[in-house]
């Protein structure tokens, strides 16, 4: 719960009184305050309560913050906007992940595991003189940073969640630079807004793998999973319909259309990729279905192997039709994570190869934990009334020794 929040009169009027109180801290949230009022009223273009022709958007509640000072934890109500968004100023939303970026540079070069990008890069910010203790001492506080966040209790329905891997070169307990998978899990809440669920990096995106990452989201108290959203893996597929007991599996759209056309002389690719569109242009599941039937029949003849694959990935591609409408675009592939995984990107592209898979996740798990922060504050993603269409039937399903509530898609 935010700190409750005095103003200076306020401040001034206790002291006069003689009550005990934190004054330091106190005068801190009211400070911070003023600041964010300053800030969202230059959004705004009012005062808070302010009538004018000149608003340029309406506030829409709060949201916390956690803020770490030398008075202490303080709980800061952040304004949200019911368009745009807004993130105060003096909270620098980039700091830790610049931090961590710091720390696997340093730490690549004082154990003699750094690429010739990596020691410009030492030269440039100024890190020769760097001690190992130095270096052990960042990476240990960025990694109980990172740890708590990546262990953190999961509370309320999470109806949608998108599963997305991306690969890095990492040096191993032997030196070798291999490749590892960076396993990213996003949620929308039922709530509506977007979060980082899990993060995890593995060699091999076998069954034995995506079950224990989809048991420790569970365990961790992840619930509610209507629908997961997922580039085609049989061993995910499988681990999938073993731990969401009752979910939809959306097969990303844009990985279909890429491994469709990879099916197709050069020359039609364009003329297939219009027609199989034209089946997501649909207004509803069954007239998507005739379409995409329909075009696999006059495939048959020309492209038995297209035809065959559609006919196979019917119910794959199209599950999203089974949720409401006006969530079509943001669940029928894994589009949104990439932004997010351009992010990521242009952290690892800056490291190259990383040190060891410490290194790999302390960074990554720094930018998630920053972004997670950032969309706390923004606004929704998904209005919470579209979401609550999903969960009016509901079922209990007991998998294991945990209980899910499995929503029944509605349109």
């Amino acid at each position: 719960m935010a700190d409750s929040i005095v103003t200076p009169k306020e401040l001034l009027s206790k002291l006069a009184e003689g009550r005990e109180f934190d004054f330091f801290r106190e005068a801190l949230l009211s400070v911070l305050r003023e600041l964010m009022e300053i800030e969202v009223a230059g959004k705004t273009g009012a005062a808070h309560g302010e009538r004018t022709s000149e608003r340029l958007t309406m506030r829409n509640g709060y949201r916390e913050r956690r803020l770490d000072t030398r008075v202490g934890s303080l709980s800061l109500p952040i304004p949200k906007l019911r368009e745009g968004s807004y993130f105060p100023s003096f909270l620098e939303p980039r700091r830790r992940s610049e931090e961590a970026l710091l720390a696997v540079i340093a730490e690549a070069y004082v154990k003699g595991v750094s690429t010739r990008k990596v020691e410009d890069l030492v030269q440039t910010l100024g890190l020769a003189g760097v001690s190992k203790s130095e270096v052990s001492r960042i990476c240990a506080c960025l990694d109980e940073q990172v740890e708590a966040f990546r262990g953190r209790p999961l509370v309320g329905r999470y109806p949608y969640l998108f599963l997305d891997a991306t690969y890095e070169k990492v040096r191993d307990e032997t030196g070798r630079v291999v490749s590892m998978a960076l396993v990213v899990a996003y949620g929308v809440a039922e709530t509506g807004e977007r979060e980082v669920v899990g993060l995890e990096v593995c060699r091999s995106e076998d069954y034995a793998f995506w079950r224990g990452f989809l048991s420790g989201l569970v365990s961790r108290g992840l619930a509610g999973v209507s629908l997961v959203v997922s580039d085609s893996h049989q061993g995910l597929r499988r681990a999938i319909c073993e731990v969401f007991l009752g979910a939809s599996w959306q097969r990303c759209r844009v990985h279909f259309l890429r491994n469709l056309l990879s099916l197709v002389p050069k020359e039609g690719q364009g003329m297939v990729l219009a027609a199989v569109r034209l089946i997501f242009q649909q207004p509803d599941k069954s007239r998507a279905q005739g379409e995409l039937r329909a075009l696999a029949d006059r495939l048959e003849g020309h492209l038995p192997r297209v035809a065959t694959l559609l006919l196979e990935a019917e119910e794959e591609i199209l599950a999203h039709m089974d949720f409401p409408a006006e969530h079509w675009k943001q669940i029928s592939s894994t589009n949104p994570l990439e932004r997010l995984n351009k992010e990521i990107n242009r952290r690892s592209r800056v490291v190259g190869i990383f040190p060891n898979e410490k290194s790999l996740i302390r960074l990554i798990g720094a930018v998630l934990a920053e972004q997670n922060d950032e969309w706390a504050v923004s606004r929704r993603y998904m209005s919470r009334h579209s979401l609550t269409r999903i969960y009016q039937t509901t079922t209990a399903e007991i998998e294991g020794d945990v209980t899910h509530a499995v929503a029944i898609p509605i349109h």
